[in-house]
């Protein structure tokens, strides 16, 4: 069996006390002496299912994990403001109310690749200010020109055959 050694989180004194200062909730001081605090580590999980500790968050960050993406289409160029932690299915739905295209008809290229709907920007790499490339699906753009053909023709007209 090992036996493992713990860390120690202050200098000096073990013992935990606040010395008769005022101390923040879910903080302690370490020692009658020592200004040094020790306070509670918070966890999150990470999409990709990674425990990391979390990182503070001062009032002047706010939207930091937001990020703007140039989406351009063949014609027009988009910038849409999305978090980070976002999935491309996500991006597909802000991209459905400025395009009008459903996101079943939607194809997201990201460096050359497709992506899914089920893909973390910030796993793919998306950065602020990259560029996405938005398509149309090719199977979907002819099944609606064949409907608009369809609509103008009558289909199932019977001909006359002449005999001679």
């Amino acid at each position: 069996m090992m036996k493992l050694k713990s860390k120690r989180f202050c200098r000096g004194s073990f013992k935990f006390g606040n010395g008769g200062n005022s101390v923040k909730g879910g903080e302690k001081r370490c020692g009658n002496n020592d200004n040094t605090i020790i306070s509670e580590i918070k966890w999150e999980l990470k999409p990709g299912g990674m425990l990391v500790q979390k990182r503070e968050t001062s009032g002047s960050s706010v939207g930091e994990g937001m990020i703007t993406v140039r989406v351009s289409t063949v014609s027009e160029c988009h910038d849409v403001s999305i978090e980070s932690t976002s999935t491309f299915g996500e991006l597909k739905m802000i991209l459905s109310l400025i395009t009008s295209l459903e996101p079943r008809e939607q194809r997201l290229l990201f460096k050359g690749k497709e992506r899914e709907d089920d893909e973390y920007l910030h796993m793919v790499g998306v950065k602020d200010k990259d560029k996405v490339l938005l398509l149309e699906d090719p199977a979907i753009k002819e099944m609606k020109k064949l409907h608009r053909l369809a609509g103008t023709q009558q289909i199932g007209t019977p001909y006359c055959t002449i005999s001679v």
